[in-house]
């Protein structure tokens, strides 16, 4: 293998923080394709972002890589990964894993584990945006929140030629999704009339976030915002 290039895309979710959680992860290496997936049932969204990121690293282990011979990049949208493995990791395993604040590092049995599934490999992290139609971001969030909801998604494993998303490489963002995105951040920020959950089948309105959250913490469950008495009777329908 002479300088090939290794990219790799990965994404994590969690349904409740903590609460039900997957990750996904895919990795095309030497003209193939492998997706990659998992679930955990008490988790944290950060802690899928790092064991997609762990598992796909662990994953070219089968690979037998030369550490010069192959250019490896990893794409995220979680700026929490990129920046704890290129800035802040160090630091924290030079102080004995303990913040400047001298609270314990959360995450550190993953931070030490990702540490470990690095040596010796030369990375390219890069993030890119979540939900702005990049393919590899979009298929690894496809697999991440499957796992996350209890199902189990098919996962590739084959020729890159023979993948059902021949744009993979392609990490441009796709303007009417990342236009939606905008309009969603818009509406994330606007004062709420209320929210409506769906957990158990029942859906049911709360007039502020925390009785929202109590409800649906921990549980497999859909909730959304309503900005006014129509858009909650909106939301309402669509979930019954």
């Amino acid at each position: 293998m002479s300088h090939e290039s290794i990219i790799i895309f990965t994404d994590g979710s969690s349904r409740g923080n903590p609460g039900p959680g997957g990750f996904g992860a895919v990795v095309v290496a030497e003209g193939r394709v492998t997706e990659l997936g998992g679930r955990e049932e008490h988790t944290t969204n950060n802690r899928m972002e790092l064991q997609a990121a762990i598992s796909a690293l662990s994953f070219l282990g089968s690979y037998k890589l030369e550490a010069k011979s192959y250019k490896l990049v990893v794409y995220t949208d979680s700026a929490y990964l990129v920046n704890g493995i290129t800035k802040w990791v160090y630091s924290w395993e030079r102080r004995n894993w303990v913040t400047m604040d001298k609270k314990p590092v959360l995450n550190k049995d993953l931070w030490e584990e990702l540490l470990g599934v690095i040596k010796g490999k030369q990375i390219e992290w890069k993030t890119v945006g979540g939900h702005v139609g990049v393919a590899g971001n979009v298929r690894c969030d496809e697999i991440a929140t499957a796992f996350a909801d209890g199902l189990s998604p098919k996962l590739y494993a084959d020729v890159l030629k023979n993948y059902s998303i021949q744009n993979i490489l392609d990490i441009k963002e796709d303007a009417g999704a990342a236009k939606e995105k905008s309009a969603s951040r818009a509406h994330s920020n606007a004062k709420a009339y209320s929210y409506v959950s769906k957990v158990g089948g029942v859906v049911q309105t709360h007039k502020t976030w925390a009785e929202c959250e109590a409800r649906v913490k921990g549980k497999p469950a859909k909730y959304k915002k309503a900005l006014s008495a129509q858009d909650e009777q909106r939301i309402i329908a669509e979930m019954s």
